[in-house]
């Protein structure tokens, strides 16, 4: 890889080379004399950010930091089959959320990237866009220049769709882009038993779309993942943005930013630079940028000083900007599934966990570049409104207005509009082949031990539970304090019950009904009454790790931290660039929209500059 661009580790004083010409350097005095531009955070949108700028702004000295390694000979990174390995390991900043009492106090997983991508590198790579009136909706709650037509240019820059004109997928060129660094492919590798998908759908009245990434997501598709089909590996921000990187762009990994630093001024407030967690101080004389995370950037305004004051006083640190909006707002999809176990002449995903011999054959043929259920992506997907979905939708409808009541919150009565938008998904539904689920794959011994599963996961598209993200008043500088409040109202209950719901009829329709002989989890003979699904939603509903809002891009009164511009509220050149600043979920998995965001920074900063 010739990424013309420094990796600097600050752990030893030693020296290496990363690929053909990448300097990395355990020290460096470079840092020093300062940059122009530090980006804290080398995820999804830090890495493309950190790219575009040293594209756009060549004499420009910028700065990547990134807390977790470059690690861009992971297996469990760049082989598509094994997506979903890399959670919970060294390349996962581990978070969980506090106990859920409307999930019968349970404790969810929040898992993020910790590593030269973000989570770019650890998602199950869906690729894929929401409606367009939904990213019309960010500029409708007070952010001029935010639009579809605008918005969908800036996630077209990040693209590269490489099966445009196949079985899946029209050749209309509208919403597709065919020369941006991130591949977006229909997987090769779609299961025998899954060829029933489409029709158990249409069959439903979900009509099949081919035109998904233009704007309008409902239907049935078998979606786009992002992998590079040259190789069949994982397409993510490390590994196809930074190869275009301009050579005044330096990447230091393995390195924790503390908080940034402030002064000011008869203008206000300007960021100086950074503070890194072993006191070292690096200047930045333009700007400062955020693309830690919805969950980490609040935490380093917060220990910045920009926030909620009794926020900030119970943790010790001095109120500099009174932003109450910091760290609110919090919203993400939540998740529920059935599983099925697959009759005997069908081959699943699971066979990868009980058969060395085989899983070994098949990684090999990965290597060799040739077709290999480690190809495998989940890539059946359908996105349906209510009435789509269930027909008689006035109970949620009614149930949403009960839970937003008096609420002026944009995110709150955009969602309530949207849900009479017969345009806007809110129900997505997935046939993932292997078993996900709650229950657990059967254990060795057991008599199901061995065989194969599919499962169907659900995805409540706009859950009007809205939660919170906060530094820790006892350990300011430990894990963040993660609050979804999943499930904390009438309507998403309901909601989870309707979409846990759909995926049994959807499964119990031919032909995808011929494919299994028994419902594994939460089994045909367990669950049927409306107290037995509630049930069963309070004790499995999930997250499906898309989790966004908490630096909204609203106006100030509103609750928000950033303006259109994205730049903090109380500072002239401190800015948040990720999936924080989305004032409102969308119906989509995220990475597309974050990479739209870094592309509409990049735009931002640099005509700023050349202005």
């Amino acid at each position: 890889m010739n990424f013309f661009v420094k990796i600097i580790l600050l752990v030893a004083l030693l020296y290496a080379t990363l690929g053909n010409g990448a300097t990395v350097k355990r020290k460096d005095a470079s840092w020093r004399k300062g940059y122009d531009y530090i980006i804290v955070g080398g995820g999804t949108a830090g890495v493309a950010l950190s790219t575009r700028l040293s594209q756009g702004l060549p004499d420009s000295k910028i700065l990547l930091i990134e807390a977790g390694p470059a690690a861009f000979d992971e297996l469990g990174i760049n082989v598509p089959g094994k997506k979903g390995s890399t959670l919970g390991t060294q390349y996962d900043w581990n978070f969980t959320t506090i106990p859920q009492p409307a999930l019968k106090n349970r404790v969810l997983a929040q898992n993020r990237g910790k590593v030269l991508g973000g989570s770019s590198a650890l998602n199950l790579l869906t690729y894929d866009r929401a409606s367009a009136s939904e990213y019309d909706g960010w500029g409708e709650v007070g952010n001029p220049g935010w639009d579809f037509d605008t918005f969908e240019d800036m996630m077209d820059r990040a693209e590269n769709f490489t099966s445009a004109d196949t079985e899946w997928y029209d050749d209309d060129n509208d919403g597709i882009n065919t020369d941006g660094p991130v591949r977006g492919t229909i997987n090769r590798f779609i299961p025998a038993h899954q060829n029933g998908w489409v029709p158990t759908l249409n069959s439903l009245g979900i009509e099949t779309n081919k035109e998904y990434m233009s704007g309008n997501p409902l239907g049935v598709m078998y979606s786009s993942s992002s992998i590079d089909p040259t190789h069949y590996n994982r397409s993510y921000s490390a590994n196809a943005y930074l190869p275009l990187a301009g050579p005044r762009l330096t990447v230091m990994t393995d390195t924790t930013v503390l908080k940034v630093n402030l002064k000011q001024d008869h203008h206000g407030y300007y960021a100086t630079g950074v503070t890194l967690a072993n006191g070292t101080v690096i200047n930045a004389t333009q700007e400062v940028i955020l693309s830690a995370g919805s969950f980490q950037s609040p935490g380093l305004l917060e220990l910045s000083g920009i926030g909620n004051k009794t926020v900030l006083a119970a943790a010790g640190i001095e109120q500099l900007i009174e932003l109450p909006g910091v760290g609110e707002n919090l919203q993400d999809h939540i998740r529920i599934q059935t599983s099925y176990q697959v009759k005997e002449n069908y081959t699943s995903f699971d066979i990868l966990r009980y058969n060395t011999t085989y899983a070994t054959e098949q990684l090999q043929l990965w290597f060799e570049g040739k077709y290999s259920i480690y190809d495998y992506t989940g890539s059946a997907y359908s996105f349906m409104t209510w009435k789509q979905a269930i027909g008689n939708d006035s109970t949620l409808r009614a149930l949403a207005q009960a839970a937003v009541g008096s609420s002026k919150h944009p995110a709150d009565t955009k969602k309530l509009e949207w849900l009479s938008d017969p345009t806007i998904p809110q129900l997505e539904v997935i046939m993932s082949d292997g078993y996900t689920g709650v229950k657990g794959y059967p254990a060795i011994g057991t008599a199901l031990y061995g065989k194969g599963f599919f499962s169907l996961l659900a995805a409540v598209m706009h859950p009007l539970s809205r939660g919170t993200v906060h530094i820790n008043s006892s350990d300011p500088l430990g894990k963040p304090i993660i609050d979804p409040n999943y499930l904390s109202n009438g309507y998403d209950l309901q909601a989870a019950i309707a979409a846990i719901k759909k995926c049994r009829q959807i499964a119990t329709t031919p032909p995808l009904s011929d494919v299994w002989d028994s419902e594994y989890e939460p089994g045909l003979e367990n669950v049927n009454t409306d107290a037995e699904w509630k049930d069963f939603v309070l004790n499995t509903t999930l997250t499906i790790y898309h989790p966004v809002g908490t630096c909204a891009m609203l106006p100030r009164m509103d609750g928000g931290v950033v303006d259109p511009k994205l730049k903090v509220y109380g500072t002239r050149n401190l800015r948040v660039v990720d999936a924080s600043i989305i004032p409102v979920l969308i119906s989509a998995h995220m990475q597309t929209a974050v990479y739209g965001i870094a592309e509409m920074a990049a735009d931002i900063i640099i005509g700023n500059l050349n202005s």
